[in-house]
């Protein structure tokens, strides 16, 4: 895959996925806007991406941010062929005990930053332009405790398939990422700091059939490819990075003889 002479965001480009994403785009001829809400990781993270990246601190919770996101990448790009929407936030919600502000701050977050990010994109690019959403197997897994999350990565799926359709007449594709467990430090922030990313994929390692978690680079490795010019005839489509976790459960260790 080349990227040379392309323009890329890549939002939540500080760490894990997003971050990897970064790293391949670069590598391949891109020149990448990567945002964040932490400058001291945002500065370390464009650090290593030198010399093609350029750092963009916004908290995409705020419109008003993203507007600006875009200008700042118009007047130093003047265009944008990739987007990849892969900023998240995770966060327990119990049914019982979470407050609405608690769950609408992850949906916002989750869907409604990632909808207006992409339409704010959308008159930065032109025929030929690639988005890219990450999804999560949380969308389908039922998972205790996870409601908000599980909503808005569902809701990631249905999204995608929408914006398919409405800019498919402007040659723009939209496809999906759909990570499964991977190793990043969402499963050691919030309401998990102090837990170990070792430990957790030991814990849930047995219930995925290649017996380990995905490394962000891996799942890199696919938004990029749907970005790139070789999935030039896929639109509404995604690939799923999760060791068999959904596509053959009972192939996990926990199911082995």
């Amino acid at each position: 895959m080349s990227f040379a002479n392309k323009t890329a965001l890549v939002t939540g480009g500080n760490g894990g996925i997003g971050f990897a994403a970064a790293r391949l785009l670069i590598a391949q001829g891109a020149r990448v806007a990567i945002t964040g809400r932490d400058q001291k990781k945002l500065d370390a993270a464009a650090a290593e991406l030198v010399p093609n990246a350029l750092p963009i601190r916004a908290d995409l919770d705020d419109p008003a941010a993203i507007d600006s996101v875009m200008k700042v990448i118009g007047e130093k790009f003047g265009k944008l062929d990739i987007v990849f929407a892969n900023a998240g936030v995770s966060g327990a919600t119990p049914v019982g005990s979470t407050t609405a502000e608690k769950f609408e701050a992850i949906m916002r977050t989750n869907v409604t930053a990632v909808f207006l990010t992409v339409q704010a994109a959308v008159p930065l690019m032109g025929e030929g332009g690639s988005i890219v959403l990450n999804g999560s197997v949380m969308r389908q897994l039922g998972a205790p405790g996870t409601s908000a999350y599980s909503a808005s990565k569902a809701a990631i799926s249905g999204m995608a398939r929408v914006m398919a359709s409405e800019l498919v007449t402007r040659g723009i594709r939209v496809n999906t990422v759909i990570p499964g467990g991977t190793r990043t430090n969402i499963w050691t922030r919030g309401e998990r700091e102090g837990a170990s990313l070792d430990a957790t994929e030991t814990a849930l390692s047995a219930m995925i059939p290649m017996g380990r978690f995905a490394l962000a680079e891996e799942v890199a490795q696919a938004a990029v490819f749907l970005a790139s010019d070789a999935a030039s005839g896929m639109t509404a489509a995604e690939i799923v990075v999760d060791g068999g976790n959904t596509g053959a459960p009972m192939g996990a260790p926990a199911f082995r003889r």
